[in-house]
C-alpha cells in the first residue's frame, strides 16, 4: 500500500477523490441524515472498487519489473504472453517481444566470439608455420660455410614464404571487409572472355611452369564488379592448378543468357572427396587431399564470399570422368 500512495499521480487522485467525497457527504447529511449515510456509504464502495482496481494493476507492474530484474540478472525464466487486453497486456507483450529478440542476439553474439575465436587461432596457426620455417631458413642463411648454391635455394624458399604470408594476410583482409559491409561493388559490362582472360592472367607463368594447358572460352558479357569477381574467379583457377598435376588441363568456359551468367572452371586434377565436398568453401578448411599442397583454405572461401555478395552462386562437384568442377552463376535478378 506504502508503495501505491509513493506514486504522486496516485496520492494527488486520492486526496482530491477524498476532497470530493467529503464534500458531497457533508452536503447530503446537512440536508438529509439519511442521504449522508448513504453518500458515505456509496462513497465507501466506489474507493474500494478504485483501491482494489489500482492495487492490481500495481501487482501486475510489480510482478513485471520483478520479471526483469531477474532477467537482467542472468536468470532465463521468461513468463508466457499475457492474453488479457489492456495497456499494461500490450506493455507486457511487448517486452516479452524485446526479451527474445535480446536473448537472440545474445546467442548470436556468443557465437560470433566462438567463431572470432576459433578463426584467431586458424589464423595464428596458419602464419606461425611459415614463420617457423623463415626462422630455420635465417639461422640456416646465418651460417659462415654455406655454399652460394645452398644460399640461393634458401633465398628462393624464404621468397616464397614471405609471399605466402603477404597472400594470407591479403586475402583475409578482403574477407573482413567484405564481412564490415564496407565494400562497394561497381558494376560494369565487359565481354564474358575478355573478363576471363584477365581473370586468369596473373596464374598464366604458374601454370606454364607446371606444364598445364589453360583453355578459355565463352560468348556473351558479363555485368559484375570485375576486380573483386576477377580476385573469385582466379582464386578458384588457382586452386584447380594446385590440384592437378604436372601435364594437366584446366578449362574455363562461359555463357550468357536473359537470367544469369555461368562460368564453369574445370580441371584434370584427382577431383573432390565426398567427405570435403559439404565443407570445401570453409574458411581454413584444407581438405585430405590438400595436406601437401601449402595452401591456408581461404582462396574457395573468399571466392564464395565475393560471389554471394553479387548475387551469385558456386558449387562444387565431380567431373564424370575426373577432375573437379566449379559452377559459378551470377543472376540478373533477385534470387
Amino acid at each position: 500500500m506504502k508503495g501505491i500512495f509513493r506514486n504522486k499521480e496516485v496520492y494527488r487522485s486520492t486526496v482530491l477523490f477524498a476532497i470530493v467525497s467529503a464534500a458531497f457527504i457533508i452536503d447530503a447529511y446537512l440536508g438529509n441524515t439519511r442521504y449522508g449515510i448513504l453518500t458515505l456509504l456509496l462513497c465507501t464502495i466506489l474507493w474500494l472498487i478504485h483501491f482494489i482496481s489500482l492495487c492490481r494493476r500495481y501487482k501486475r507492474i510489480a510482478d513485471l519489473s520483478a520479471s526483469i530484474d531477474r532477467i537482467l540478472h542472468g536468470d532465463e525464466y521468461l513468463s508466457e504472453e499475457n492474453n488479457t487486453e489492456g495497456e499494461l497486456a500490450i506493455l507486457e507483450s511487448e517486452i516479452h517481444k524485446m526479451v527474445v529478440r535480446l536473448r537472440e542476439q545474445q546467442e548470436r553474439l556468443k557465437n560470433e566470439k566462438v567463431e572470432l575465436a576459433d578463426s584467431l587461432a586458424d589464423i595464428s596457426h596458419q602464419i606461425r608455420t611459415p614463420l617457423t620455417s623463415i626462422n630455420l631458413i635465417v639461422s640456416m642463411l646465418s651460417e659462415p660455410d654455406i655454399s652460394e648454391e645452398k644460399r640461393r635455394s634458401l633465398l628462393h624458399k624464404l621468397k616464397k614464404l614471405l609471399s605466402r604470408i603477404d597472400w594470407l594476410i591479403t586475402a583475409l583482409l578482403k574477407m573482413s571487409k567484405l564481412e564490415a559491409g564496407t565494400v562497394k561493388f561497381i558494376s560494369e559490362t565487359v565481354p564474358l572472355r575478355q573478363f576471363l582472360e584477365q581473370s586468369c592472367m596473373p596464374l598464366q607463368i604458374p601454370i606454364e611452369l607446371r606444364g598445364q594447358t589453360l583453355s578459355i572460352s565463352a560468348d556473351g558479357s558479363f555485368s559484375g564488379d570485375i576486380s573483386w569477381s576477377g580476385e573469385a574467379v582466379g582464386n578458384i583457377v588457382k586452386n584447380c592448378m594446385e590440384h592437378t598435376p604436372d601435364g594437366g588441363s584446366i578449362t574455363v568456359s562461359g555463357i550468357d543468357n536473359a537470367i544469369f551468367t555461368e562460368i564453369v572452371i574445370s580441371d584434370s586434377g584427382s577431383g573432390i572427396s565426398d567427405e570435403d565436398i559439404p565443407h570445401i568453401f570453409e574458411r581454413f578448411y584444407k581438405g585430405s587431399s590438400s595436406e601437401d599442397k601449402g595452401g591456408f583454405g581461404i582462396g574457395l572461401a573468399l571466392a564464395r564470399m565475393i560471389i554471394n555478395e553479387q548475387n551469385g552462386t558456386i558449387k562444387a562437384e565431380n567431373t564424370p570422368d575426373i577432375g573437379a568442377r566449379f559452377i559459378i552463376r551470377f543472376y540478373k535478378c533477385t534470387i
